[in-house]
């Protein structure tokens, strides 16, 4: 079982439909996908029309793994679970910092998955926090999402300065463009400036649309919706590169 979290320091860029676009793509390709919605917002179960989780008492991880497999719901699309967020997940830091090995302990969650399936994806509050941490420690890659923006290229070095002080590993971090738009001069300059600077960066990248914005009315993936669309393309390209590394050759 593979980990991948969506995860950016700034809010806007585009984790969530990145979250629920890879998941679906990862279903696309025959794999068992689970979408975990650690976001208390709910934005990723809520455009898979799916409801809260229930909420459930925490104290240790064996009623963690036990709260959150309550909670796995079916989605419309066979083969794509989801673990719904729920308000009180604002709690889990509380929750985490009074449990020895505290920055670990979501990595021996998500170990009491690994029957059942291929890859799991984390969509991510965007802020650091003792959560955060332990999404850092528990994920093969990071997936994060940088609009060509001198604000967006601020934050994603922040990102990696913080990796850097608490000695995780770099290499974990897979930054793309995203919310791109080719004709801005600054995006053109800052896609060619920032990958030479940090290395990682993944080749595809996501171009700004009016069919991404349109899963809130629709309230499913991009990719069910809109299939042959650019964004819909980028999306499945992307999660080509990331996961063609881990499957094994036909």
């Amino acid at each position: 079982m593979k980990v991948i979290s969506a995860y950016s320091i700034k809010g806007g860029v585009g984790k969530t439909a990145l979250a629920v676009n890879l998941a679906y793509a990862v279903r696309e390709r025959g794999l068992r996908a689970l979408l975990i919605d650690l976001d208390p917002q709910g934005a990723a179960a809520f455009y898979f029309r799916v409801d809260s989780a229930e909420r459930f008492k925490m104290s240790d991880a064996r009623s963690m793994v036990d709260g959150l497999r309550r909670n796995i719901r079916e989605s419309d699309f066979p083969g794509l679970d989801i673990i719904p967020s729920n308000l009180a997940y604002r709690h889990f830091d509380i929750l985490l910092h009074s449990m020895e090995k505290r920055r670990k302990q979501l990595r021996t969650v998500l170990e009491g998955l690994t029957a059942d399936y291929d890859v799991v994806l984390m969509d991510c509050p965007p802020n650091i926090t003792l959560l955060s941490e332990n999404v850092f420690r528990a994920s093969d890659a990071i997936l994060v999402p940088v609009i060509p923006t001198v604000l967006s290229q601020r934050t994603f070095e922040q990102l990696v300065g913080f990796f850097r002080d608490k000695d995780l590993p770099c290499g974990i971090l897979r930054p793309f463009f995203s919310m791109v738009q080719g004709r801005s001069a600054l995006h053109r300059r800052i896609m060619a400036e920032l990958p030479a600077a940090h290395d990682g960066f993944l080749k595809s990248s996501i171009p700004f649309s009016a069919e991404v914005e349109r899963m809130g009315v629709q309230r499913m993936p991009l990719l069910a919706y809109s299939r042959k669309s650019t964004a819909a393309t980028a999306y499945r390209l992307l999660c080509e590169e990331i996961l063609t590394p881990w499957e094994p050759a036909h």
